[in-house]
């Protein structure tokens, strides 16, 4: 059942908490809400029946988390935060895509993040080059154009997934949504830079992970992000088409909760 928590920026965030024991909370790239997202769910009931605490959550503007105004970075990471209480107090962060981002900048910010499990960060353009594309999306957010953020967001993504969204009679409402990815713009070009100069201050274990059928940047990223931090490992899990296996997903994440909880 829904469970509700209110951060303190007064936003009010849905979410599901599962199991018991050390604690993972799921954090999203852009796009998926809880309900239009049953590998997350099914991962995180797997992995509480495997003797871990899980909360998935709707990440602001999307779903049962509805938020209007500027949904920025430090709104997001309000978010995150709170459901790091709900979950206990310290969690490991389980970033998909883009919230691999958020969740490096959460751990980055000083929240209580007992560790990373990352999946497949969309990391590796140069830096000047994330900000760029970041801005812009900001521009057309600000400008109100939704369409043409959409656009640019996945401008560098698989050119179908865009057209099946274009070619859908709901896109007006689908691009509406993108709204919701400025965080993701903003912790993205944060990422890269952080990376590129060598600023990036993440002192928990982190485990960057990717699958063994995926996109040839993938494994690059999650190098480049285990060479920038102290305790770092990558590792290729079962998976496809930036999307992992529940199963084998749920146990590396409850194995790796107990690990992180000491």
């Amino acid at each position: 059942m829904t469970e509700f928590a209110t951060t303190s920026q007064g936003d009010r965030v849905a979410y599901d908490l599962r199991g018991a024991g050390p604690a993972v909370v799921f954090v999203t790239g852009a796009g998926p809400d809880r309900a239009d997202d049953p590998i997350t769910a099914e991962t995180a009931q797997r992995a509480a029946d495997a003797g871990v605490t899980t909360v998935t959550f709707d990440r602001l503007g999307r779903g049962e988390s509805p938020a209007e105004g500027r949904l920025d970075l430090d709104r997001e990471l309000a978010a995150v935060a709170a459901m790091i209480d709900v979950a206990g107090g310290s969690a490991v962060l389980v970033g998909h895509s883009s919230g691999c981002s958020l969740s490096l900048k959460a751990a980055a910010a000083g929240l209580p993040v007992a560790g990373l499990a990352l999946w497949e960060a969309p990391l590796g353009d140069p830096a000047a080059t994330t900000q760029a594309w970041a801005d812009e999306i900001e521009r057309l957010l600000d400008a109100g154009d939704h369409e043409n953020a959409m656009r640019h967001y996945m401008k560098d993504m698989p050119p179908e997934w865009l057209a099946g969204m274009e070619a859908s009679p709901a896109w007006p409402m689908i691009a509406r949504t993108v709204a919701a990815y400025r965080a993701d713009a903003q912790s993205l070009a944060w990422a890269q830079r952080a990376l590129e100069d060598g600023t990036l201050d993440v002192t928990v274990p982190v485990l960057a992970m990717y699958g063994a059928e995926t996109f040839p940047e993938m494994p690059v990223a999650a190098a480049s992000i285990v060479a920038a931090v102290p305790k770092g490992v990558e590792k290729e899990m079962p998976g496809a088409m930036h999307s992992w296996e529940p199963e084998p997903m749920a146990a590396e994440l409850a194995e790796y909760a107990r690990q992180c909880a000491g």
